[in-house]
């Protein structure tokens, strides 16, 4: 299930970041050493952010039907 993710940061602009992380459909190797934290852990530990879960609104467009129409060239 994808989810909406809300900016709270204040933080403007564009940001180029190396985030380690394990998705948790994904189970770690049984030889690996040691393996990348959850994406909740990550963000927190490498950088200095909190991912919270809650319920809120949100402005969703829904489309229910397309047509192609037709371009002339």
């Amino acid at each position: 299930m994808r989810e909406i993710v809300l900016n709270e940061t204040g933080l403007d602009g564009v940001y180029k970041i190396d985030l380690q992380w394990t998705p948790e459909t994904q189970a770690p190797a049984a030889d690996a050493v040691e393996s990348a934290p959850a994406i909740f852990t990550a963000v927190q530990e490498q950088l200095g952010l909190k991912l919270e879960g809650r319920k809120d609104e949100v402005d969703v467009l829904l489309i229910g039907h397309a047509d192609r129409v037709p371009v002339e060239n």
